[in-house]
């Protein structure tokens, strides 16, 4: 997950996952059991969502793909290659993803509980609408509020489960950065402030955005989970709060991060070879 500037929190993460995974790792899974693996808990399905993402990069931009015609198209379907990603995550597993971690996740999500969570998240990662997503996320967490149920409390539990150490702002953000510093360095648009002026920007604008980060995250796991009843989404809660679930979210988390951004950089070097549609 071959940057215009290094300094980045997101390779950190990765090192920092793989250190403390290190004395875990000293059988690492294999590779056939790695793929069983993505299959199982549903990760493989989660990286074929990152290409969805780039449709927000023309907004970063300021720029709308629509001006670029099927360019567009065939140029994210070029970047953002399925099995180039995945080969990539099944690559660092290999590494890093114990025995032990890996046998907990998959004895989990192989459960009937774990199935019907998998299909679940499969569905509403791979759905494109993501407003209409949240729009429908927000009405059920304003009935459950109105209801006074504790689910929203679970769903909340949920979240701050599946990033743990509370990585995903500077994670998006460092993405953010480098995108458009990639973009800048292509000649793509033209950038008026430093790597780190805007890395000083974003973190001014901290608050406001993990806000809205966790009201986005809980919405869409309150539509993603909505057909479940209280017991089951507990249930899952607990699954995720121990500690060898901890341990392989944070690697899944990191590697997923660092592909994502690696993907925008090289969409962004790449946006200077498109030409302007023109009409016929």
């Amino acid at each position: 997950m071959t940057y215009s500037k290094r300094y980045t929190i997101l390779p950190y993460l990765l090192s920092v996952a793989i250190l403390c995974l290190t004395a875990a790792c000293a059988s690492a899974a294999s590779r056939d059991r790695i793929e069983a693996f993505l299959t199982t808990t549903g990760f493989d399905v989660a990286l074929e969502s990152i290409a969805l993402a780039s449709a927000s990069a023309p907004q970063m931009l300021g720029i709308d793909p629509d001006g670029f015609g099927s360019d567009w198209t065939r140029l994210t379907e070029e970047v953002f290659d399925t099995e180039e990603m995945h080969e990539t995550a099944v690559s660092i597993l290999e590494q890093t993803l114990s025995e032990e971690a890996l046998s907990h996740a998959v004895e989990f999500y192989a459960s009937d509980l774990g199935q019907r969570l998998v299909e679940a998240e499969n569905a509403s990662h791979m759905d494109e609408d993501e407003d209409e997503k949240q729009d429908l996320g927000q009405e059920i967490v304003s009935d459950l509020i109105k209801e006074g149920s504790m689910r929203v409390e679970s769903l909340k539990r949920m979240n701050r489960a599946v990033d743990a150490s509370g990585t995903s702002l500077r994670a998006l953000q460092e993405i953010q950065v480098r995108f458009l510093l990639a973009a800048s360095a292509a000649g793509v648009i033209e950038l008026q402030m430093s790597g780190d002026e805007l890395r000083q920007m974003m973190k001014q604008q901290e608050p406001e955005m993990r806000r809205a980060l966790q009201l986005s995250a809980l919405a869409g796991a309150a539509y993603t989970y909505r057909d479940f009843s209280d017991e089951d989404v507990d249930a899952y809660v607990l699954a995720l709060e121990q500690p060898l679930m901890q341990e392989v979210y944070e690697l899944l988390n990191a590697i997923q991060y660092e592909i994502m951004a690696m993907r925008f950089e090289v969409l962004a070097s790449r946006m200077s070879e498109l030409r302007p549609a023109q009409d016929i």
